[in-house]
């Protein structure tokens, strides 16, 4: 999923899609420790996804409390 998406979604789904990342992180981690992981890169590529989205909550969230200590 894109940056440009993700900022597109609440904070309420984008700890949704966080959550599900986790899942498959540890799904993938379980792989390869039993040798059974398909695509080694693939956990790279879904860390980097939970990356993403913990910036884009850490924005949201910067910007909701900058929007209270204006009013």
């Amino acid at each position: 999923m894109k940056p440009s998406e993700m900022r597109e979604k609440t904070v309420d789904e984008l700890r949704d899609t966080e959550h599900d990342l986790r899942k498959e992180l540890f799904n993938l981690r379980f792989q390869g420790a039993t040798g059974e992981i398909q695509n080694p890169k693939r956990m790279t590529h879904v860390k980097r996804e939970i990356a993403r989205v913990l910036t884009i909550v850490g924005e949201k969230t910067r910007q909701e409390a900058a929007k209270e200590d204006g009013n």
